[in-house]
């Protein structure tokens, strides 16, 4: 069965009036159908960029400046506005980040669910609300609060809502941005066993961005690393947490805290995360990393396979040369 959405090379600037911000530089990861990936790293690495141009919703001054989107071998990139249209929601979504305060205040819940429904499937709207009192019940709310609106539920429940809204259309990929962000720990979990229940029935692929480990520990089969727009390290899992190959991974994990370890507190990572105007040169991660040598000031480290399905960018391993898919290169803004 071929791969559901492989990214290659991806590469996005944005034109701001301080200068030309470097967002994401390089990314590339698949996604397989009905599997769950995690994008992990600290906040300002690249991770909602990644996200909104997989969508195609960067803002007016963000541009894909060269790289590949092949959602089911369809190169996503040079796709026109009007087709892409077409594309979002139905074929794959999005679970905004802050999405709890995403819906329309004004407008009741099922009109907004039943919205893209009757948008991208021509149903009509009989058709279409009983279809949004489904997905409500599908997401744990009674389809008795199709009339209710925004105000009227609590912030898990409007979260709820809005992951009915990424189903409303059976997409093939949901992508959640930050879901339990703001949400107390019991409606986290509430959430993310939501997530991982309507993942496998549904046989859906998703891609869960975090800066919380945790989220991602029993939910994703496979997590990417991202700092300062690039990406560190990427594989299994629990291969990550059990064997973190790259220092930045190493300092994730390190400084989570261990309940059944010994008790010390957790080692934060020195420094912050670079300006992306003008990054560092070689390693962007070399002016906080305990391990940095005078060849990680000077080049940059190549994404290198470790193992299958595991790569790292590190100097600390030996660098392999591998030559890239050829990106397709864009021009304009």
């Amino acid at each position: 069965m071929p791969t559901l959405l492989e990214v290659r090379d991806l590469t996005i600037e944005f034109r701001t009036k301080a200068g030309i911000v470097h967002a994401v530089e390089g990314a590339s990861f698949n996604v397989e159908r009905g599997e769950a990936m995690g994008l992990a790293g600290e906040s300002g690495c690249g991770k909602t960029t990644t996200a909104l141009a997989l969508m195609r919703l960067l803002p007016y001054n963000g541009r894909i400046v060269r790289g590949s989107i092949s959602f089911e071998g369809r190169d996503l990139v040079p796709v026109p506005e009007d087709s892409m249209r077409a594309i979002r929601w139905k074929e794959m979504s999005i679970v905004f980040q802050g999405a709890m305060n995403s819906l329309n205040p004004v407008q009741r819940v099922g009109r907004q669910i039943a919205e893209p429904i009757m948008l991208h499937e021509e149903a009509e709207p009989e058709a279409s609300f009983k279809r949004a009192g489904d997905l409500l019940e599908l997401v744990g709310i009674s389809r008795n609060r199709l009339n209710d609106y925004p105000h009227e539920f609590s912030g898990g429940m409007r979260q709820r809502v809005m992951i009915a809204m990424a189903l409303a259309c059976n997409p093939k990929l949901v992508i959640a941005d930050e879901p339990v962000t703001a949400l107390d720990v019991m409606i986290q979990a509430q959430i993310l066993d939501l997530l991982e229940r309507l993942r496998r029935e549904l046989h859906l692929a998703m891609i869960l961005i975090s800066h919380d480990l945790s989220v991602l520990a029993d939910t994703c089969e496979q997590v990417t690393i991202m700092y300062a727009g690039k990406t560190m390290e990427s594989g299994k899992t629990m291969d990550l947490f059990t064997d973190p190959k790259h220092p930045y991974t190493q300092g994730l994990v390190g400084a989570f805290p261990d309940i059944r370890g010994p008790r010390n507190m957790p080692e934060a990572i020195p420094g912050d995360v670079p300006s992306l105007i003008s990054p560092p040169s070689g390693c962007v991660f070399h002016p906080r990393c305990k391990f940095a040598f005078d060849r990680c000031t000077k080049a940059e480290p190549a994404l290198t396979e470790l193992s299958v399905g595991r790569r790292a960018a590190c100097f600390l391993y030996p660098q392999v040369t591998e030559v890239p898919p050829r990106p397709i290169a864009i021009t304009e803004v």
